[in-house]
């Protein structure tokens, strides 16, 4: 279990927001925190801790007025902390190779993959052809409804048809590196997690995956240690005491550690 740091971007600024909350109207989410320092002071803070594989995810749409700023405060933050972070939000095959090459690690899609509900396979196979499959991470990002959890796109307010089960997994696996899962509902709530979800992941367990979503103690860091069977990484954004929290990130590096 490794714990991946965050860094979320929203109108140029470093922030911890409500995810279920998210609108591309206005730009408007419900903010937990709203940092006063950029996004290089959160690179150079990792790499001190020799923590990678954490993300920065852009929250503006390409057409916000905000886009150009949150962008260039991403690629900062890249440039803080080479080959340290993987980044998503907006990734298509227009712009991948751009972060790549502005020191991400990997790139994180959702969006460019689920097209009209779908997995669209053309998209997919053409952005693995140009960053590689070890270069490309599949952000699952879920809702529930109906008793399912299904992926959700574009910020999290469009849900799709797939349903978060092993032969989706098995599926896109053939196609990524990784999996990064967000519980949407429980976003930036330090409400408690999606214990479901975690134990379908630790279940299926065949790429490194990270949960996020949820954790507001150390208690439920030490449940998806001992439900995700100690496979599934986590990463905290509003809970963590550098966005605000209470929950030190020291102690935390050492339970996931322990």
């Amino acid at each position: 279990m490794e714990f991946r740091p965050c860094v979320d971007i929203h109108n140029g600024k470093v922030k911890q927001i409500v995810g279920g909350s998210l609108t591309d109207v206005n730009d408007v989410a419900l903010e937990n925190y709203v940092s006063e320092v950029d996004g290089d002071y959160y690179g150079k803070l990792y790499k001190k801790y020799g923590l990678k594989g954490g993300h920065i995810i852009l929250l503006n749409h390409k057409d916000s007025q905000y886009y150009e700023a949150t962008k260039q405060q991403a690629i900062k933050t890249l440039k803080s902390y080479d080959k340290g972070f993987q980044i998503g939000g907006g990734i298509d095959c227009s712009n991948a190779k751009e972060y790549i090459e502005n020191g991400a690690d990997k790139v994180i899609v959702t969006s460019y993959v689920f097209k009209d509900g779908k997995i669209n396979y053309q998209n997919l196979k053409e952005i693995v052809a140009i960053v590689g499959k070890e270069n490309l991470v599949l952000d699952l990002s879920v809702r529930k409804k109906d008793s399912n959890y299904y992926v959700v796109t574009d910020r999290w307010q469009k849900f799709t048809d797939e349903i978060l089960n092993h032969k989706l997994l098995d599926e896109l696996e053939k196609y990524c590196s990784e999996f990064l899962i967000h519980a949407v509902d429980v976003e930036g709530k330090a409400d408690g997690i999606e214990e479901n979800v975690v134990k379908l992941l630790s279940e299926w367990g065949k790429i490194p995956t990270t949960y996020a979503g949820g954790i507001s103690s150390y208690d439920d860091i030490r449940l998806i240690k001992k439900i995700g069977k100690n496979k599934i990484n986590i990463t905290i954004g509003s809970a963590l005491d550098i966005f605000g929290g209470k929950l030190k990130i020291k102690e935390v590096l050492d339970i996931c550690k322990d």
